[in-house]
């Protein structure tokens, strides 16, 4: 358990599961000015900030998964915590690879070799047929007694067109191949301001954003 001071004026007051800094930096800009008091830079904190162990992600949805690692911190530290799962959907794989977006080459976080390995699978698919989404998943838990606790999860999608190459080179994992609905340009080559507006991410966060703010106003 997290023996840091809890008080509303010092230390931690949320927690996001997670060591990636870049998904840090997304929820400070998306609760910046949100709530009365609240230091992002110092009060919005990651895992790694509060000692929260890691959490085996063995769930069949990324809802499951999401809701496992904000359970798993929350316990670990006492505080609200907040944890997302994503992965590409595609439509012609049945939603494949889905929940194993991130080891569908066989070693986990393997970008390079999940994005050739799923090209090479769909190299004879036609355009009319290439049809993906991105899909996050996002938990908050509350942690406390029955009637004080509580758990939220919101989905947020992002749909696009597979290309047949690589394109740009912002972002991470299968971002250089989607092309989202109405643009030109691949996810890898949006800005961050650009990519946070329309992600599947910053949808699902931003959904979950008036939980977030109940949960840090009590």
């Amino acid at each position: 358990m997290y023996d840091g001071d809890h008080s509303p004026s010092s230390g931690p007051r949320l927690v996001l599961a997670t060591h990636n800094r870049g998904k840090l930096v997304e929820l400070r800009d998306l609760l910046r000015g949100q709530v009365p008091g609240l230091d992002v830079d110092s009060q919005v904190v990651d895992a790694g900030a509060v000692g929260a162990p890691d959490v085996l992600e063995d769930g069949v949805t990324f809802a499951e998964n999401a809701l496992k690692k904000a359970r798993a911190v929350a316990e670990a530290t006492g505080l609200p915590a907040i944890a997302d799962d994503s992965g590409l959907s595609v439509d012609v794989l049945g939603g494949a690879p889905g929940i194993f977006s991130a080891r569908w080459a066989g070693r986990h976080g393997d970008d390079r070799a999940n994005l050739e390995l799923l090209l090479a699978q769909l190299a004879d698919v036609r355009e009319e047929h290439r049809q993906a989404a991105f899909v996050c998943a996002a938990a908050l838990v509350v942690p406390g007694p029955a009637e004080a606790g509580s758990e939220s999860v919101e989905l947020g999608r992002m749909r696009g067109t597979l290309l047949r190459e690589p394109r740009g080179a912002g972002g991470f994992g299968y971002d250089p191949i989607l092309r989202p609905e109405g643009l030109s340009a691949s996810v890898a080559e949006l800005t961050r301001e650009e990519k946070n507006a329309i992600s599947h991410r910053g949808r699902a966060f931003r959904a979950l954003l008036p939980a977030i703010v109940e949960a840090l106003r009590r």
